[in-house]
């Protein structure tokens, strides 16, 4: 009989935790024995850290444990509202195109998979779908609120609204912040997934954060989506951590990145979430203004991109990056936590 998440809401919160950390390391085992029998494994970049090279054909593709784990648990404990299952949905769809990136990168025996335009279309129609649906059948409101200053900022004022049923909003605006958040997000996630168990970690991190802010703002079934991503994250870390014996993939980084945006639309914490993923952003940053400052002056800013990399090429030991990044996740994540609770309060 399925427990009513009305009824214990903080104790199938933790259970979510727990029963998805329990079915991704019980499933794990055997999804890479099933890609070492396959011969699917990890296309290391040639121009990448020297030691990264003994990762050569490590299997990859290990998201798709995470993301069956967190729909099982997420579904079988009553997480089936509207918003619940769009965050779901978005993610989902997400890890698919995730792993269409992985299997070309497998089929071509090369490090670089889908081409950036190509995964960019992909987000973009998975972020309009989850925009269009949160708004009109989820009850978001298309405004973004700022921590501290207890003001909003209305981005519906340009909005187009289609005789559909009692009528469908597209709110222009809205979407395009949504767009950078969502695509963004995503990207920088992947962008993370550079060492072993930095991503994993990191997720865990900031969706245990997420999952208080919703279970503060009484929304259990994205609570239990966020405890049950952390979850996964936990298992999944078991087999991740240094040295691992698989890596998420794309599958994994682009899905939980996604996912951690949507939560963040669901929660109304558009704006605080960049500072709880603080840690991706510095990632994604570190990467736009090497790119770009390298084509005006063609000299490098750092030792090699993302940041974590740099880090490596200064001497850092991969635990010692891995460690101390998570460190960081955990002080950002901690003060977005606190300008939203000092926000609930004012």
């Amino acid at each position: 009989m399925r427990m009513s998440i009305n009824a214990y809401p903080t104790f199938m919160v933790f259970l979510a935790i727990l029963l998805t950390a329990a079915i991704a390391m019980i499933l794990l085992p055997f999804f890479i024995r099933l890609m070492h029998y396959r011969h699917i494994g990890q296309q290391v970049r040639a121009d990448g850290p020297q030691r990264h090279l003994t990762k050569q054909g490590t299997p990859t593709m290990g998201g798709i444990v995470i993301l069956v784990a967190l729909s099982i648990t997420t579904l079988a404990l009553g997480g089936t509202d509207i918003a619940t299952l769009l965050v779901l949905i978005a993610t989902l769809l997400t890890g698919v195109l995730g792993f269409i990136d992985d299997f070309s990168k497998v089929a071509h025996a090369r490090s670089l998979g889908l081409t950036p335009h190509a995964k960019i279309i992909g987000q973009t129609v998975i972020t309009l779908v989850f925009v269009l649906g949160v708004v009109n059948f989820a009850g978001v409101e298309p405004y973004i609120t700022f921590p501290f200053v207890n003001s909003s900022l209305d981005l519906g004022v340009l909005t187009t609204t289609l005789p559909i049923g009692d009528g469908f909003d597209i709110p222009w605006l809205y979407l395009a912040f949504l767009w950078l958040l969502m695509v963004g997000m995503s990207n920088a996630v992947n962008l993370t997934d550079g060492l072993d168990g930095l991503a994993g970690g990191c997720v865990m991190i900031v969706m245990a954060v997420m999952a208080a802010i919703a279970f503060r703002a009484d929304l259990f079934g994205p609570a239990l989506f966020a405890a049950a991503c952390c979850g996964g994250c936990i298992g999944f870390l078991w087999f991740n951590s240094y040295p691992a014996d698989i890596f998420m993939g794309d599958t994994g980084s682009l899905a939980l990145g996604t996912a951690f945006a949507a939560m963040a639309v669901i929660t109304k914490t558009e704006v605080v979430s960049l500072f709880i993923g603080g840690l991706f952003v510095v990632e994604a940053l570190s990467v736009i203004i090497q790119v770009v400052h390298y084509k005006r002056t063609k000299r490098r800013i750092f030792l090699m991109a993302p940041i974590h990399h740099h880090f490596e090429k200064k001497g850092w030991s991969e635990t010692k990056v891995v460690q101390r990044f998570w460190i960081i996740t955990g002080a950002f994540a901690s003060f977005g936590f606190v300008l939203y609770f000092a926000g609930t309060l004012v």
